[in-house]
């Protein structure tokens, strides 16, 4: 049965897991065999099913359905990453709106947008990192603050 699973799966331990899969399945079910039947051959079914089902449901998770009206629309990120007018405005209010801050919370809000994880910003300021979290935080709150008026005109 094992070199029955390796065949099914290419893969050593989903061999493993088909087999005890199988044999849980076999027991669960012993009561529908029937005497006077080819038990190797109904085991051998047994894990054929439930190979089938198991990829049929790996299948169906990995597909994306397309919910949109519009049959050809492709599903871009909605920042495809080109530049426009409209985002290149936005970036620089946005941008204003950071450089209205302290320093204290301008600069470890900018590193933090730029990648640095809060225990490098905190190391780079001598600050605890709870600190650097908290002013990162009330960082945001400004700046949402700050850009509401522009949110809401959308």
């Amino acid at each position: 049965m094992l070199n029955f699973a390796f065949i099914l799966t290419s893969n050593r331990d989903d061999a493993y897991d088909l087999l005890q899969d199988t044999t849980l399945k076999a027991l669960d079910n012993e009561d529908k065999y029937m005497e006077n039947t080819n038990f190797k051959g109904w085991v051998f079914t047994i894990m054929r099913n439930i190979f089938i089902n198991n990829y049929r449901r790996a299948v169906r998770c990995a597909t994306k359905v397309d919910t949109t009206d519009d049959l050809y629309h492709l599903n871009m990120p909605q920042d495809s990453g080109y530049s426009s007018p409209e985002n290149t405005y936005t970036m620089h209010e946005v941008h204003d709106a950071i450089n209205e801050f302290s320093a204290d919370y301008r600069v470890p809000f900018s590193m933090h947008l730029a990648g640095y994880k809060y225990a490098e910003i905190a190391e780079h300021m001598n600050l605890p990192v709870g600190t650097i979290k908290s002013r990162i935080y009330y960082a945001r709150q400004r700046l949402r603050i700050r850009l509401s008026d522009y949110s809401s005109s959308d």
